[in-house]
C-alpha cells in the first residue's frame, strides 16, 4: 500500500475520532437531522468555494454523473440507517455493525472493479477489524453493550444497511477518482448533493425534521467544527486513499477511529480505558504493519 494512501486513510480516521468527540454535545442538543443538516450545509459550502478557488473542477467528467448520484443517495441512505441503528442499538453496537463496511467494500471492489487483495493484506485487515471491535466493545470503560430500544433484528438490519450504503458509495466513486477527478471535487459534489436533499427535507412538516433546541450561532458553530473535520478533511483524505489503494484496505484503515479515540477519552475523562481496549489498539497496529509489509 503506497505510503501517502496509508497516511491519508489513517489521517481520515484521526479526523473522524476528533470529530466524534466534539460532536457529542451539539448533536445531543440539535437532534440527529438538524445536526447533520448544519454539518452538510457548512461543509459543502466550504468545499465548493475551495474547489472553485483552486480550479479543481477542470477534470470533472459529467459522464460520471450516475456514479456521483449513486454515491450521494448511498451516503444519505447510510446516514439515515446509521442514525436509526444508533438510536435503537446504542453507539457501540452501531460502531460494531458499521465496521462491516470494510469487508463489504473489499467484496464489492473484487466483484465490480477487479480488485484483488493478497493473503497477507487480507490477514492484516482481519486483525485490524478484530482490534477495532475490541476497542469499541471495551473503550467506554465497561463491558457489555447498551440496552436495546427495539427488536435486535431491526437494529442489525439498519446497521448492515448503513455499512452496505457506505461501501456502495465508495465503490461508485472509485472510477471517478481513477479518471483524474480530484478528491476534493468529488467530496464537494457528494456533500453538496447531500446538503441540497437535506435542505429540501427540512421543508417537510414533520417534527422529526425540526431541531430539538434553538440553533444559536454558538451551537451552529459547535456543530460545524466536527462537520469540517468529518465531511471536509476525513472524507477527502479517505477518497485520496481510495484512489491510491484497494477499496477494502482504504476502508479498513479509515475505520480505526474508535482506537484513536482511546487516548482522547482517557484525557477527557481522566480514566484509563481497560486493558482489552488497549489490546485492541495493539492488534490494529499489528494489522496495519501487516498491510504495509504484506
Amino acid at each position: 500500500m503506497p505510503f501517502l494512501a496509508l497516511a491519508a486513510a489513517l489521517g481520515a480516521s484521526l479526523c473522524w475520532a476528533l470529530g466524534a468527540i466534539l460532536a457529542h454535545d451539539p448533536a445531543r442538543k440539535l437532534g440527529a437531522f438538524a445536526f447533520t443538516r448544519v454539518q452538510l450545509i457548512g461543509a459543502s459550502s466550504f468545499l465548493i468555494l475551495l474547489v472553485t478557488a483552486t480550479g479543481q473542477w477542470i477534470n470533472l467528467d459529467w459522464r460520471f454523473t450516475p456514479a456521483i448520484a449513486i454515491s450521494i443517495v448511498s451516503v444519505l441512505v447510510g446516514n439515515l440507517a446509521m442514525i436509526g441503528c444508533l438510536r435503537r442499538g446504542g453507539p457501540r453496537r452501531n460502531q460494531l455493525l458499521l465496521a462491516l463496511a470494510a469487508p463489504m467494500a473489499a467484496g464489492l471492489g473484487y466483484l465490480f472493479l477487479g480488485e484483488a487483495i493478497s493473503a497477507p493484506k487480507l490477514l492484516g485487515g482481519a486483525v485490524v477489524l478484530c482490534g477495532v471491535g475490541l476497542a469499541i466493545f471495551y473503550g467506554a470503560g465497561r463491558t457489555g453493550l447498551e440496552p436495546l430500544d427495539g427488536p435486535i433484528g431491526q437494529v442489525v438490519g439498519l446497521g448492515i444497511l448503513a455499512a452496505a450504503a457506505q461501501a456502495v458509495a465508495l465503490i461508485a466513486l472509485k472510477p471517478v477518482l481513477l479518471a483524474g477527478v480530484e478528491p476534493l471535487a468529488a467530496s464537494a459534489l457528494r456533500t453538496g448533493g447531500g446538503a441540497v436533499i437535506m435542505i429540501l427535507l427540512g421543508f417537510w412538516p414533520s417534527a422529526a425534521f425540526r431541531p430539538l433546541s434553538t440553533p444559536t450561532p454558538r451551537l451552529v458553530m459547535a456543530a460545524m467544527v466536527p462537520g469540517f473535520l468529518g465531511y471536509v478533511l476525513a472524507v477527502s483524505l479517505l477518497l485520496y486513499a481510495l484512489r491510491g489503494s484497494a477499496t477494502g484496505l482504504a476502508t479498513v484503515l479509515g475505520s480505526i477511529s474508535p482506537v484513536l479515540m482511546l487516548p482522547m477519552i482517557w484525557y477527557i475523562r481522566g480514566r484509563c480505558p481497560p486493558l482489552p481496549a488497549w489490546i485492541g489498539a495493539g492488534l490494529v497496529a499489528l494489522g496495519t504493519g501487516v498491510i504495509v509489509l504484506g
